[in-house]
């Protein structure tokens, strides 16, 4: 019999999923991909791309093609709604679709609630592709003047983001830019000090100003205020605070985490709706609360398309385990990574060299299915 498996997001955690989307149609099941881009790209290379690095082909995944190539659909829109009794799901653009099992990689978002007047010249770090728009701005605007650059928030994404900007910008003479990273009350203070104090003094050597005075208050095209109320004049801004999962759910009154994130159970479950599933940053895993880095959506890959298949199918449904401990390094900019496991911390060319054949590895293997 014939089923419908609705795939709404192209992230990190369904590209599994999205490889082997011809078992699903050979089984006799219909798969459609609803996505607001026909692309996705990878974040962890993404303020690489930044600082042109990478090109945005290196980094992206051609969803469109793969999903219609294997002979699925894909939808280009945005899924703003989910109706779990009438297992339906609905478009931004008011349409309608209808599923028997669906899975969730909507990712997240950064927030924007300090934003107070006027959007020019402000840039938020997801979704990754608008920072192609970010480095055109930026360009555009050193070639006229020596202008100053801030990232709003203290943690890595403000790290990385500012030193992909020194990259991007390192060879404008007179016109390279201030850089400076408003961190509230202590930068990267969710990292290890040994590894916070390598990435401060990395960004330090290079002039980049890290403030950690006070929140910021507010924002608007050109100054920034802090909850002190000291004012800052700027000519670009990028938003790099802590994301937020997609506020589908919440919407939904689908259950959720304390972050608004889909609760699920140890299979990836939603825990009301057994045919709603999901992973990556749009998750609230219910058995212990995960960091939204991408190791896990990594991880996630797997279970959710051996679930997926399972909960069509009929089948038993196997486990997700978190794992342990995490790789976790950092392009710090300047052709140099920081890399923490466990115990073993250390900073320069090989760290970054690892990360950098960790993350082409990743993409070239599902842009290889482009080309089979």
């Amino acid at each position: 019999m014939e089923k419908h498996l609705v795939l709404v997001g192209g992230g990190h955690a369904h590209m599994v999923t999205l490889a082997n989307l011809h078992d699903f149609i050979e089984k006799g099941h219909k798969v459609t991909v609803i996505g607001p881009s026909a692309y996705h790209y990878y974040s962890g290379m993404g303020p690489g791309m930044l600082g042109k690095m990478y090109a945005p082909e290196d980094i992206r995944f051609a969803t469109q093609y793969v999903v219609e190539k294997q002979g699925g659909a894909f939808n280009l829109g945005k899924v703003v709604r989910v109706d779990p009794e009438g297992k339906t799901v609905i478009l931004e653009s008011g349409e309608t679709v209808s599923y028997d099992v669906i899975s969730f990689n909507t990712g997240s978002y950064v927030p924007r609630s300090i934003v107070k007047d006027g959007e020019k010249d402000i840039f938020s770090v997801k979704p990754i592709e608008k920072l192609m728009d970010a480095q055109t701005r930026i360009l555009e605007l050193i070639s006229q003047k020596k202008i100053t650059v801030s990232i709003i928030g203290g943690g890595p994404s403000a790290a990385e983001i500012a030193g992909n900007v020194w990259r991007l910008t390192r060879n404008y003479g007179p016109n390279r830019p201030k850089i400076q990273i408003f961190a509230g009350k202590k930068f990267m203070s969710h990292i290890p000090d040994t590894m916070r104090t390598k990435v401060s003094i990395s960004l330090q050597k290079r002039g980049i100003k890290i403030l950690e005075k006070d929140y910021v208050k507010d924002i608007k095209t050109g100054q920034i205020t802090l909850e002190s109320e000291q004012r800052y004049d700027t000519d670009f801004i990028f938003l790099a605070l802590g994301v937020k999962p997609s506020p589908i759910f919440e919407e939904s009154d689908l259950p959720t985490g304390p972050d608004g994130g889909l609760l699920v159970n140890k299979y990836l479950q939603c825990t009301a709706y057994p045919e709603i599933f999901g992973g990556g940053d749009c998750i609230y895993f219910k058995d212990r609360p995960l960091d939204k880095v991408g190791v896990y959506a990594v991880r996630q890959n797997p279970v959710l398309f051996q679930n997926l298949m399972a909960s069509l199918e009929e089948t038993v449904l196997q486990p997700f385990d978190p794992g342990g401990d995490y790789l976790l390094i950092f392009n710090m900019g300047d052709n140099t990574g920081i890399l923490r496991k466990k115990r073993l911390l250390f900073g320069g060319k090989l760290a970054f060299l690892i990360k950098d054949y960790i993350d082409r590895k990743f993409i070239r293997k599902f842009q290889a299915i482009e080309q089979t």
